[in-house]
Parts: structure tokens; sequence; C-alpha cells
């Protein structure tokens, strides 16, 4: 217990004062970076910690900032991105013995679109191998712990992303979610986590588990913090098939619009009314 952010302080929150520089990038990059080294082994959240790129991208973006070229609410803000998401010149594992080794030559498309905001790459995230479970437990780089409490697991197979979002190592991060992996471990963190719809966001350069099921999408502290980042990584691709060439939204400014017409579904069956004996037998 106790391993969660003290001064807590959201994206949106943080962005403003980046802008009016009132904090440095540089100041945050750090600080990240502090709590990596003093929480990391416990948790388990990373893999790599990119701590020398980080500090030179938190620098380029002060340096951008005090000339007036501000990006938006992402510029100098620190990500981590699971590790099947691949970072040039960075390892990216998916967690396996198979890719201990193995590096990127260019940088998935929701990456590009991070560097394109001004954000600043932390590290990249634990998980459980090839995204292909629940618990972040079975991974060659150990097991991912919860930061509530650090005998309890993170969920997967983003785990080590809700978890560093959840204990303040990253302001936000990056995940897949193929049949709950980004919304498992959201939950047991107590972060937020988005599956976009299909096709919103690219995975091109992401490790896939099912081309035709997987999804790229937010950890963040805030609901608004989510959308601040799926408004910097939604949008067609055109070197990737799965993406729909449809406009993005507004997602910021349609969070003061509030939930208007909103539909909630409420099952009649439920799940054990009408179990298969033989399913139920083994449960």
């Amino acid at each position: 217990m106790g391993h969660l952010m003290t001064d807590f302080t959201t994206i949106s929150e943080l962005a403003q004062r980046l802008r009016r520089r009132d904090v440095s990038p540089v100041e945050i990059t750090q600080d990240c970076l502090r709590r990596i080294e003093k929480l990391n082994p416990g948790l388990n959240a990373f893999i790599t910690v990119m701590s020398e790129s980080a500090l030179a991208e938190a620098r380029r973006a002060e340096a951008e900032i005090l000339r007036g070229e501000w990006r938006g609410p992402l510029h100098g803000v620190p990500f981590a991105l699971k590790d099947l998401i691949d970072t040039a010149g960075v390892r990216t594992t998916a967690a396996s013995a198979l890719y201990q080794d193995r590096i990127p030559s260019h940088d998935a498309e929701v990456v590009r679109r991070l560097r394109h905001a001004g954000a600043v790459i932390i590290g990249k995230n634990n998980l459980h191998e090839f995204a292909y479970g629940g618990s972040s437990l079975v991974s060659y780089f150990g097991d991912v712990h919860n930061p509530w409490d650090l005998g309890r697991i993170a969920g997967g197979s983003s785990g080590g992303s809700a978890a560093a979002v959840a204990a303040g190592l990253a302001y936000a991060a990056i995940g897949t979610d193929t049949a709950g992996s980004i919304r498992e471990p959201a939950a047991l963190c107590g972060c937020v986590g988005l599956k976009p719809t299909y096709g919103r966001v690219s995975g091109r350069g992401v490790i896939p588990l099912s081309l035709s099921l997987d999804h790229v999408g937010p950890l963040a502290a805030t609901v608004a913090d989510a959308a601040i980042v799926l408004q910097a990584i939604a949008g067609y691709d055109s070197a990737d098939m799965t993406t729909a060439d449809v406009a993005v939204a507004d997602y910021v400014s349609a969070l003061s619009d509030g939930a208007k017409a909103i539909r909630v579904g409420v099952p009649r069956g439920y799940f054990f009314d009408d179990l298969d004996p033989e399913v139920a037998s083994a449960i």
C-alpha cells in the first residue's frame, strides 16, 4: 500500500502549467523517473526505462514551449507504452523470451502521433506475454504487481501500463485490448481505460494478437485525460487496412456536453441460467 500518487496532477491540469511555463517538461520527466526508480522494483511495471532519450525529448519540448511552439496538451507530458508497441531503436519484447532482443527500426503509428503531439516516451510497460491472458503474471520479465497492494495482480494483458498510471510513474499509457486487456487492468488498478471503436486508432507497428479484434487505446487517470490522449492518437492510417477513413470528432469538447441520451442495457437472461452442464461442472 501507499504506492500511489501523492501530489496527483492530471494531464488537463498539467498542460496549462506547461504552456504557461510554470513547470518544465524536464522537471516532471525527472520526477517520473525518480518515482520509477523508487517504486518499479516492487511493481515491475516497466520492462525498459528510456531515461536518456526521455530527458532529451523533455529538453526539446521545453525549448519548443519557450519559443512559443506549444503543440497541445500532450506537449512535454511523460507517457509509457505497452511493450508490444514498436519503438524505433528500443527493444520491444511482448514480454517474451522469443523477442527479448527484438529492436524495431520504425515507430508504431500510435507512437509517431504521440511524438508529433510532443509527448515524452518514458519507457515500455510489462504485460501478459504476447497479450494472451488477463493476469500479467505470465511474462519473461516477471510478474506485474498491483500498486494498491503488491500481493495482488494488476490484471492484464496491459497490467504494467495500468500499474504505471495508477502509481504515477507516467501521466498516461498506451495499451491494447483484444478481449478486455485495457479495461480489466484499468478496473483492477483504479484508472481509466478506453477500448476505442475498432478502426479508430491505427494498430500498425503493434505486435498483433488478433488483427481483426485488436484495439489500441489509452490508460489515464481521468476520463478527460483519456479523451485528450484519444484525440492525439485517433484517425485514419492509409498504411493500415483496419483503420476507418472517418473524421476524428472533438472528444475533449464533447465532455462538457454531458451524457444526454444514454441507454443502459440490462440482460434478461444471465450467464449461469443456460449454462452447459459440462461448463458448469468445470466451474
